[in-house]
């Protein structure tokens, strides 16, 4: 029943009933009935299209990997495409992009956990979409839009995880809006790619002096 409520198949008023005939029951013939008609959880998840035009009337699209990974690159999930409950986000020296417009939710709130170790998540949402950022920001930021709605049951776009040396950021614009920064985090992937080949300079330009040192000291003891 826990897991039941957890998954939005009973409401908490039920979940309280139910709790209740269990603590009243005296034998397993009485605890049937509680457990017996129990919506499955095999049964069709309520789908949120973000989309308000007369595209909603299309078949939800098929499921993709819920795990997206750029690694000194940059990976992008646009259109429409079925958003699962969690989606997993991970960028190292790369940079994604989820644009939700036209994508259909699996349920009302759903999670993009981000892992960015030098890296950026640009994200846009259409008008109506609330984003809640619930993630651990170490030397990064989240830049995200002020809400647009009031409305308590507007589709909740959760973020979690942790960024390092990186950023969210949350655009909101309509389908066919197009933005201004559209393309700031491959300015940032650029500058990282500096960074690093800032670092390997460094590095090479130190084992070159160790060795010169260590050859000085070779050529003294073959002096003394």
């Amino acid at each position: 029943m826990r897991e039941a409520l957890a998954e939005g198949r009973i409401t908490p008023e039920e979940h309280a009933e139910r709790i209740d005939a269990v603590y009243n029951a005296k034998t397993y013939a009485e605890l049937e009935p509680v457990l017996r008609d129990l919506p499955s959880a095999q049964a069709p998840r309520p789908r949120v299209e973000l989309r308000k035009d007369a595209e909603v009337q299309a078949p939800p699209p098929d499921a993709q990997s819920p795990n997206l990974v750029a690694i000194f690159s940059g990976v992008e999930r646009r259109g429409r495409w079925l958003v699962e409950s969690t989606t997993n986000v991970t960028c190292v020296f790369g940079g994604a992009d989820l644009d939700f417009r036209q994508a259909v939710l699996s349920r009302g709130e759903v999670t993009v956990n981000v892992t960015c170790v030098f890296g950026g998540l640009n994200i846009v949402v259409p008008p109506g979409v609330r984003v809640v950022a619930s993630n651990t920001a170490i030397f990064s930021g989240n830049d995200l839009p002020e809400d647009d709605t009031t409305d308590p049951d507007a589709p909740v776009i959760r973020i979690t995880g942790t960024l390092l040396f990186g950023g969210v950021s949350v655009k909101r614009r309509a389908v066919g809006e197009k933005g201004r920064n559209r393309d700031w985090h491959r300015e940032r992937q650029r500058l990282h790619r500096a960074h690093r080949d800032d670092v390997r300079d460094e590095r090479r330009e130190l084992r070159e002096e160790r060795r010169e040192r260590q050859r000085e000291r070779r050529e003294r003891r073959r002096r003394d």
